[in-house]
């Protein structure tokens, strides 16, 4: 046993242990959700984690996502997120995907390997693909709806798809699972907080006023400036619904039932 994990031990055991080391997961969207989850799942003796995001690093995420630093924009999220995450176990197995999951490039990711998904993918279409094409594989995958525009991590929530409320990209979800004859059910987290917008939006990417290069260093990336809509965001909500991710993982790998 490392070092590292032995308050962890304390909990779960030296059996426990063993069982996140045989457990391989894929984070699917490496943002102010998914970044976190990674990190907690490797923190947490996870043996093998699979990072998936085509994005590159922005200013603006700075703000709220675990391998966005100064150092680091421009590169590749998930490459900038493995380099972190090595540093704190080396012995993870670590795979990135620097590239969009769809239903179209879906065999290059294996999903069949894996012994759970998490979904942080922002774009609605592209994760009603992941959770269709988990359930149709029989593996367990646990979602995340939206997290934008909240203060308040305690209003945050687990709860069957179904039962979810009061969160617009889970609404959407319901409909776009309801329009694909979907009749599985799978735990999402969300919350029904929504703030109004304050303030003024900040300078777009590659204006004379950003801070961010015209592109990143790994090649063409979509800046913000090619986002219709961007909704703020604020650390204690993005990084507390990716622990509760990678909660559902760990609990679920350790055998132990949590009531939602």
């Amino acid at each position: 046993m490392r070092a590292q994990f032995q308050r962890l031990a304390l909990i779960v055991g030296n059996e426990g242990l063993d069982k996140l080391s045989k457990t391989r997961a894929m984070v699917f969207g490496l943002g102010g959700v998914g970044s976190w989850c990674a990190e907690a799942l490797v923190r947490s003796g996870l043996g093998e984690v699979v990072l998936v995001d085509s994005d590159a690093v922005c200013v603006t995420n700075i703000n709220r996502q675990a391998q966005a630093t100064t150092k680091t924009v421009g590169a590749f999220k998930a490459d900038a997120l493995r380099d972190r995450l090595l540093e704190i176990n080396p012995d993870c197995t670590i795979a990135v995907f620097n590239k969009v999951f769809s239903r179209e490039t879906a065999a290059e990711f294996a999903l069949e390997t894996t012994d759970y998904i998490v979904d942080a993918i922002d774009t609605l279409t592209h994760k009603l693909d992941l959770i269709e094409l988990a359930a149709g594989l029989n593996k367990k995958i646990f979602s995340c709806m939206g997290m934008a525009q909240k203060l308040d991590p305690t209003q945050i929530r687990c709860a069957g798809i179904w039962e979810s409320s009061g969160c617009p990209l889970a609404r959407l979800v319901r409909a776009g699972l309801r329009k694909r004859n979907y009749c599985g059910d799978l735990t999402v987290v969300y919350s029904k907080e929504r703030l109004p917008p304050r303030g003024e939006i900040a300078p777009a990417c590659g204006s004379l006023h950003c801070l961010c290069p015209p592109k990143s260093a790994a090649g063409a990336h979509e800046w913000c400036a090619a986002k219709k809509i961007i909704n703020g965001s604020a650390v204690t909500v993005t990084a507390s619904a990716g622990m509760i991710l990678a909660s559902l993982v760990i609990n679920d790998a350790l055998g132990e039932e949590r009531p939602l």
